[in-house]
């Protein structure tokens, strides 16, 4: 009974995502519950002055893999192909896309300016309509190409989904490394599909949780430097970084407010711990929580009119949410065992937790109200779920046992689909998405 209810809730949320589009449209294999990929062609980017070899190519497969890791898309293998398009004005023959099962195809090419600038042209058709869905022009500097590469697959994840995309998005974390009972972490940043990892930190300090601002230009973290706890922010952009305020006894899970505009954290005093907002304009603090109990973890919702955390105020580690001043609180979790790391989703709609019972770490989500709870993906140490700008899919991190074991960090879509592993080149913890950065 489990397993149906669990499938018609998995069938139930696909669908909840699926916006269909003429012909072509993301469909529901009810044999087994799984979403059946959109068959999609991506001719390599054509380009006729390679002023960088294999640029076009390394263009549309990176196209290809962004949309194929979100489990949405299915790329066509371009050995398949039974027409080989010349230039982005060139009418495909719709025919030779409809035999090899493409429902769409993204023709694409590639010029130079100044040695340097490269512009690309990009038309992505509904080859069952013939016709015309999306027809841009971008640009950008020769380095700057992946970037490029995650836009393009951004447009046609919304063109395809109606859901704004998430590729074009970096991820900071903890880089781990050395043994397990002395673990160095440091500060880390990288795109979304782990590539381009660069450490911000030098590991003489430990760092935790670091959370991005909206604006996705700065991350709030936590230090311990000469063995007291600080919450910094580091500017991407400058590589500086500033103390946003030393506290007596511990402190825990800095987040930014919405706006960027307020900073929520929690502090230690006595044996207990309360929620304080800092204004970042004054550094003035506001309690927002006032008892004797273990109050950690704090949320916004994205219009900054509720924060949920978690409270140990009931016998054990809770879900709760309060207004933005601190007022009506309510508990929201009633599930078997202990729930922790709550974090809101950017559509406002969900919020996704950390739930430990019966030895098990699970990753969730439950509607605002406590309802509809549902776990996603369960393991021997599952934590620190962190939501995708679309609000489509979580990111988390998985510690392995043993003593040669360590964290790593993993995505997977709130449906419970398309579990998969981000290659990091150490051990890595703590996930923060960013908003989409173009």
């Amino acid at each position: 009974m489990r397993i149906k209810i669990r499938y018609i809730l998995t069938v139930i949320a696909i669908l909840l995502f699926q916006i269909r589009f003429s012909q072509a449209a993301l469909e529901i294999n009810v044999n087994d519950g799984n979403l059946k990929p959109l068959p999609i062609a991506i001719p390599s980017v054509i380009d006729k002055q390679v002023l960088e070899k294999d640029l076009g190519f390394d263009i549309s497969r990176l196209i290809a893999s962004d949309l194929a890791g979100s489990g949405l898309f299915y790329p066509i293998n371009p050995k398949a192909f039974l027409e080989n398009l010349s230039s982005i004005s060139q009418k495909p023959n719709f025919n030779s896309w409809r035999v090899i099962n493409a429902e769409t195809l993204l023709s694409a090419e590639l010029s130079y300016r100044d040695n340097d600038i490269v512009r690309i042209d990009y038309r992505l058709w509904d080859v069952v309509a013939e016709k015309a869905l999306v027809e841009q022009t971008l640009t950008t500097s020769r380095n700057k190409w992946r970037s490029l590469a995650h836009v393009i697959a951004d447009t046609v994840y919304t063109r395809l989904t109606g859901e704004k995309g998430y590729f074009d998005t970096k991820v900071a974390f903890i880089a781990e490394s050395g043994p397990k009972t002395n673990r160095i972490k440091r500060l880390a940043i990288m795109d979304q599909d782990g590539f381009n990892p660069r450490l911000l930190t030098t590991g003489n300090d430990l760092v935790l949780t670091p959370r991005f601002s909206p604006n996705s230009e700065d991350l709030v973290y936590l230090s311990y430097r000469n063995g007291q706890p600080q919450v910094y922010i580091y500017n991407l952009e400058s590589k500086q970084t500033y103390v946003v305020g030393s506290f007596p006894g511990m402190t825990f899970a800095p987040r930014f407010s919405p706006d960027g505009k307020k900073i929520i954290m929690s502090l230690q005093e006595g044996v207990g711990s309360n929620i304080f907002e800092m204004n970042l304009s004054n550094f003035e603090r506001r309690r927002l929580t006032n008892t004797p109990d273990i109050n950690t973890a704090p949320s916004y919702s994205p219009d900054a009119k509720n924060i949920v955390f978690e409270s140990d105020k009931s016998g054990t580690q809770q879900l709760y949410v309060m207004d933005a001043n601190g007022n009506n609180v309510r508990r929201i979790s009633y599930g078997t065992g202990s729930y922790s790391t709550p974090v809101w989703s950017p559509r406002g709609d969900y919020i996704a937790f950390t739930k430990i019972s019966k030895g098990r770490f699970m990753i969730g989500v439950m509607f605002a109200d406590g309802s509809g709870e549902r776990i996603i993906t369960d393991g021997f140490h599952n934590e620190g779920p962190t939501w995708s700008p679309n609000g489509r899919v979580l990111m988390f991190f998985r510690e392995s046992p043993g003593e040669s074991g360590g964290a790593m960090i993993y995505s997977v879509d709130i449906t419970g689909y398309n579990e998969k592993l981000i290659d990091t080149p150490g051990f890595a913890s703590d996930p923060s998405w960013s908003n989409l950065l173009n």
